[in-house]
C-alpha cells in the first residue's frame, strides 16, 4: 500500500503548495475508519481508497478531490457521518464524499421510475460539482484492476456494468485513457478468449516483423527533423478491445485491419501541427478517406487533434495523431483538465471545455415537465455514444444499435409498419431508407398499404427483428413463384424416370415428407429446401438404386497425393470436379480440404504453403458425381426455365437446387446446382445451355458468400477444356 508520505509527494510534484497536513489527516482518519475491514482479496480495505487517490494524482487534481478519494467510502461503509466529515475536513469535502456515496448506491442500469428519480436528484447534485464523477470513475478503475478477487458471476456483472455505463461515461467526459483501460479490463472478463487471440496476433506480428514501433517512430522523427519541427513522437499497439471492436464493426479479420498501430506527434503550437502533417504526408502516402481535422472542428468535449492514416514502413498502415501539448492534456484527461495543477498553480488550458456545460444542459431540462423515465432516456442520449436513441412523432423513445436505419426503426415499432414502409422523414426532412440514424433524431415513417418489403432491405438493416421480418415477408411474397418453379422441377425430375407429376403423386409425396399439402412441397422444391432427389426418393425409392449417389463430399482413397489414413472433402467455395487441377489444404484436427487451383479462397493460405498438398484425380477410378453451380442470365419468358431444366436432364445431370436473384421484366438470374461426373461433363452441359437463344450468359459460380448482385460474391468463368 502507498504510505502517506509517498502520496503527499505524488501531489507535491504538481502542486507544491498543497495542504500536506490535511492530506495526512485524511489518510489517518480513513485508515482508522476502515480498520479491521478487508477486501475480497484479503488485503486491508484502506488500500482501495489510497489507490483511488493515486489514480487522481495522475490527472493532477486539487487537494479536495484527493482527500475525497481517501474518504469516499467512509460515510457508506463505516461509522463516520456527513457531519463528522464536514466538521473535520469542511463542507466542500463532505459534499463530495456524500455525492460519491449516492452514486455508489445507485443502480445506474435500472430504468424503473424510482431509480430514474434518484438519478435525477443525483445529477442535480453533481451539476454543482462534477468532481464526484471523477472520483467515481477512479474508484471503478481500481475495482476493475482488482476484479479477479470476486467470484465469476460478480465479475461478469461488474464488467458488463462497466462496459455499458462507466466506460461510455468516461468517454463522454473526455477521459479517454480511463475509458480505454475500463473497456479493456471489462473485455478481459467478458470475452477472455477473444482478447487472448488479439494478443497472440500482436505477438505473431512482433515475431515476424520485429518491433516495428521504435523503427516507425524513428522514421517519423527523421521526417520531422527535416521539416524543422521540434516534437515528441510516441507509438503503441492499440488496445485489444479497440482492435476487437473494429473487427466486429467492419466485419474484418485481424490481418485485414489497416491500423493496429497508433502514433502520436506532440508539437509546440498549432503551426507546427500542420507542418508536421505536411511532413508525414510528404514522406508517406496518405490513405484516402482517413483524414480528420478535429482542430478546426473540435469535438463537444473539447478534443482537438489531427488524425491521418498513412502507408508506412513495409506498406504497413498506421494511424498518426498530431496535436499540441495543451490539446494532448485535454485529449487524455477531458474535463479533469479544468482542475489540473502545475507548479502549484491551477492550469489555464484554453482548450478545456467548461466542465459544467454538459450537466448544465441536463439541469435545464430537469426544470421542465419531463417525467423521470423520459429524463433517464434523455440522459442516455447524452451518455451512450455506441447506441442510437431516436424519437417517434409521438415522443416515444426507440432504442436501436449503432448503424440502424429508418427500416430498423419502423420494425422496432411494429412489423406491419415495417412491411408497409415506403420512406422516412428525419427531423422533418425526407431522407433515403438507407440513412444511418443518429442520437436524438425524430423519425416519421411514411407507409403505403400496397408496399411490401424489398429484398435489398435485408442488406440495409442491422437488427435481428427487422431481418427476420423481411425474410418472412419475402418468403410469403415469393410463394406463388416458388410453387410454379417447384412444379416444373417436379415435372422434369419425374419425367426422367418415365413418371408424371400428378396432383395425387404430389399429395402422396407431401404426406411422406410430413408436409401439410402439395403446395407446401412445391414451395420447398422451388426455394431449394427440398431437392428433386428427395421427391423421387419418397415416391419411387426402388428407381434410385441404380442412380449413383453424390460422392463429392468424401474423396479419401481416390486421390493421388494423400497420405495413408488421410481423408479429404471438397471445398464448398469452388466445388472441384475430376479433370481440374486441384490442391489440398491441411486443416489441423480435420481432414484435407480440396480446392480447385484457381479458387479465390487459396489466397488466404498464401503464407501457409507448408499446409498445401499437391493432389491429382486418379485416371482409372469409378466416376462418382459431384456438385457444382452455374449462374444463368435468361429471358423472362414462358417455358425458358422448363426448357433449360429438360436440357440438363437430357445430359444425365440431376438438378439439386435452384435460387433466383435480380428478377427484371425482361431478364432474371438464377443459380442452378447440378451433379456432374467430371469437368468434361460440366462443360458439355454449359455449352448446350449457352447455345439456347434465350440464355444471355452462363458462368460457373465459385464463392462461398452470397451470389446475388450485392458485390459480395461474383461468378467466375469456367476453366478452359482440358
Amino acid at each position: 500500500m502507498i504510505d502517506v508520505e509517498s502520496l503527499v509527494e505524488l501531489v507535491r510534484r504538481y502542486n507544491p503548495h498543497s495542504n500536506a497536513d490535511l492530506i495526512r489527516d485524511a489518510y489517518a482518519y480513513g485508515a482508522a475508519c476502515h480498520k479491521g475491514q478487508f477486501r475480497r482479496s484479503g488485503e486491508a480495505y484502506f488500500v482501495h481508497p489510497v489507490e483511488v487517490a493515486a489514480v487522481l494524482t495522475e490527472v493532477r487534481l486539487d487537494d479536495a478531490t484527493i482527500i475525497t478519494a481517501l474518504l469516499h467510502d467512509t460515510i457508506e461503509d463505516t461509522r463516520a457521518t456527513y457531519d463528522d466529515v464536514a466538521a473535520r475536513f469542511g463542507d466542500e469535502v463532505a459534499q463530495l464524499v456524500d455525492g460519491v456515496t449516492k452514486l455508489t448506491n445507485l443502480e445506474l442500469s435500472s430504468v424503473e421510475t424510482e431509480q430514474a428519480e434518484n438519478f435525477r436528484k443525483l445529477l442535480m447534485a453533481m451539476s454543482k460539482d462534477l468532481r464526484v464523477l471523477l472520483v467515481k470513475l477512479a474508484d471503478r478503475l481500481h475495482n476493475m484492476r482488482t476484479i479477479k478477487a470476486l467470484d465469476p458471476a460478480k465479475q461478469q456483472k461488474k464488467a458488463r456494468e462497466t462496459m455499458d455505463i462507466y466506460a461510455p461515461l468516461a468517454g463522454r467526459m473526455g477521459m479517454q485513457y480511463i475509458r480505454d483501460e475500463l473497456e479493456d479490463l471489462s473485455f478481459q472478463v467478458l470475452n477472455p478468449e477473444a482478447r487472448l487471440s488479439i494478443l497472440r496476433r500482436f505477438a505473431r506480428l512482433r515475431s515476424e516483423n520485429g518491433d516495428l514501433i521504435p523503427r516507425i517512430t524513428d522514421d517519423i522523427g527523421i521526417a520531422l527533423d527535416a521539416a524543422g519541427v521540434d516534437a515528441y513522437v510516441s507509438g503503441r499497439e492499440k488496445r485489444p478491445y479497440s482492435v476487437w471492436r473494429k473487427m466486429e464493426e467492419k466485419k474484418q479479420g485481424f490481418n485485414q485491419l489497416s491500423d493496429v498501430y497508433g502514433f502520436r506527434i506532440i508539437c509546440r503550437d498549432e503551426r507546427d501541427v500542420y507542418i508536421a502533417l505536411g511532413a508525414v504526408h510528404q514522406r508517406w502516402q496518405a490513405v484516402p478517406g482517413r483524414f480528420k481535422d478535429y482542430i478546426s472542428q473540435p469535438k463537444s468535449n473539447g478534443y482537438r487533434s489531427i488524425h491521418t492514416t498513412v502507408s508506412g514502413r513495409d506498406g504497413k498502415r498506421v494511424e498518426v495523431q498530431i496535436r499540441t501539448r495543451e490539446m494532448h492534456v485535454v485529449a487524455e484527461t477531458g474535463v479533469a483538465a479544468h482542475w489540473s495543477y502545475k507548479d502549484g498553480e491551477k492550469v489555464t488550458n484554453r482548450f478545456a471545455v467548461d466542465p459544467f456545460h454538459w450537466l448544465r444542459g441536463i439541469t435545464e431540462r430537469l426544470e421542465g415537465p419531463e417525467n423521470p423515465d423520459e429524463f433517464l432516456e434523455n440522459f442516455k442520449l447524452e451518455m451512450f455514444q455506441d447506441k442510437v436513441f431516436c424519437f417517434s412523432p409521438k415522443g416515444e423513445v426507440i432504442k436501436l444499435p449503432k448503424g440502424a436505419t429508418p427500416i430498423d426503426f419502423a420494425y422496432a415499432i411494429h412489423t406491419r409498419l415495417g412491411n408497409s414502409c415506403v420512406g422516412a422523414r428525419i427531423d422533418g426532412r425526407r431522407m433515403p431508407l438507407w440513412t444511418r440514424l443518429r442520437n436524438g433524431q425524430q423519425v416519421e415513417i411514411l407507409r403505403s398499404e400496397g408496399q411490401t418489403p424489398q429484398a435489398s432491405w435485408e442488406d440495409m438493416v442491422v437488427t435481428g427483428r427487422a431481418k427476420s421480418a423481411i425474410r418472412r415477408a419475402l418468403r410469403d411474397e415469393h410463394r406463388g413463384s416458388h410453387i410454379k418453379l417447384g412444379r416444373e422441377i417436379a415435372r422434369v425430375a419425374l419425367e426422367r424416370l418415365g413418371k408424371k407429376a400428378t396432383e395425387k403423386a404430389l399429395d402422396t409425396a407431401a404426406r411422406q415428407l410430413l408436409l401439410s399439402s402439395a403446395d407446401d412441397l412445391l414451395v420447398r422444391l422451388g426455394n431449394g429446401e427440398t431437392s428433386s432427389t428427395d421427391l423421387v426418393g419418397v415416391l419411387y425409392p426402388e428407381l434410385l438404386k441404380d442412380v449413383p449417389k453424390p460422392d463429392g463430399s468424401e474423396a479419401s482413397g481416390r486421390l493421388i497425393g494423400l497420405q495413408p489414413g488421410q481423408s479429404a472433402h471438397n471445398a464448398p467455395c469452388c466445388g472441384p470436379v475430376p479433370g481440374e487441377r486441384i490442391v489440398g489444404i491441411m486443416v489441423p484436427g480435420k481432414s484435407v480440404v480440396i480446392h480447385a487451383i484457381d479458387c479465390a479462397k487459396l489466397a488466404e493460405f498464401d503464407d501457409l504453403t507448408e499446409e498445401w498438398l499437391d493432389l491429382r484425380w486418379p485416371a482409372d477410378s469409378p466416376k462418382p458425381i459431384y456438385p457444382t453451380r452455374l449462374v444463368l442470365t435468361m429471358a423472362n419468358d414462358a417455358g425458358v426455365l422448363g426448357r433449360i431444366c429438360t436440357l440438363i436432364g437430357e445430359h444425365h445431370a440431376n438438378i439439386v437446387d435452384l435460387e433466383f436473384s435480380d428478377r427484371k421484366a425482361d431478364f432474371y438470374r438464377i443459380m442452378v446446382e447440378i451433379m456432374v461426373r467430371d469437368i468434361e461433363h460440366l462443360l458439355n452441359i454449359q455449352t448446350a445451355i449457352e447455345a439456347d437463344s434465350d440464355i444471355a450468359e452462363v458462368t460457373r459460380y465459385r464463392d462461398s458468400t452470397s451470389w446475388r448482385s450485392n458485390g459480395q460474391g461474383k461468378p467466375i468463368a469456367s476453366p478452359p477444356r482440358p
